[in-house]
């Protein structure tokens, strides 16, 4: 899994420069990372590929300073992910073409997706919300491979969990941790190690619904 998706990576230039900024993020630079993010989004435009919205999207909920920016943002992700998984449509509704190619990458990605969502709304003190994310994270991880991924993105759903129950309900706000330590979305870098540019990704996975 971990292999595929880099290879993906290598061979495409829009994950690649994620990959750039999200490591310029990892290393400090966060308002760099958002800037070049924020371009790459712009040039994507609404048209572009949903498997590339939903991760620069993903990624850049990760880069806002305000929790209700970083919610809309993974917001954002989750319906591209939709999108991708679907198939684009006209404006009459109709499927244009397949799914994207990338469908195995958005499943493998989803649980994660979820993850940061939950993080956003005990951030957010809505700890209904939270809680339901959560359990869209744990079904949508459980066709995830034993591997160093599927572990990771198992215990960081595990440890936002207890944190939630600790805290009464809210989480205390704040970010989830994640496998690997700290991570910049809310998840704790819970796409692992491989993927977009290599530094955390989607690889295949089971095809669950959002």
């Amino acid at each position: 899994m971990v292999d595929d998706q880099r290879a993906r990576a290598g061979g495409d230039v829009v994950l690649t420069r994620i990959g750039q900024a999200v490591m310029l993020h990892r290393g400090g630079d966060r308002e760099e990372a958002r800037n070049r993010l924020a371009r790459l989004w712009a040039e994507i435009g609404p048209d572009g590929d949903p498997f590339h919205r939903c991760t620069l999207a993903h990624y850049l909920a990760d880069t806002q300073d305000d929790p209700a920016d970083e919610l809309d943002w993974d917001l954002t992700a989750l319906e591209s992910a939709r999108q991708a998984k679907a198939g684009p449509t006209g404006r009459d509704g109709e499927r244009r073409a397949p799914p994207s190619r990338s469908v195995p990458a958005v499943a493998a990605l989803l649980p994660s997706l979820h993850l940061s969502l939950a993080a956003d709304y005990a951030a957010l003190h809505r700890p209904g919300e939270a809680r339901a994310e959560l359990d869209r994270a744990r079904r949508t991880a459980a066709p995830l491979a034993d591997d160093e991924y599927g572990r990771g993105v198992r215990q960081a759903i595990e440890r936002l969990g207890d944190r939630i129950a600790g805290s009464g309900g809210d989480g205390g706000g704040g970010e989830a941790d994640g496998p690997g330590g700290e991570g910049a979305d809310g998840t704790g870098d819970a796409e692992g190690s491989g993927g977009v540019g290599g530094t955390g990704g989607a690889g295949g996975g089971g095809d669950q619904s959002p």
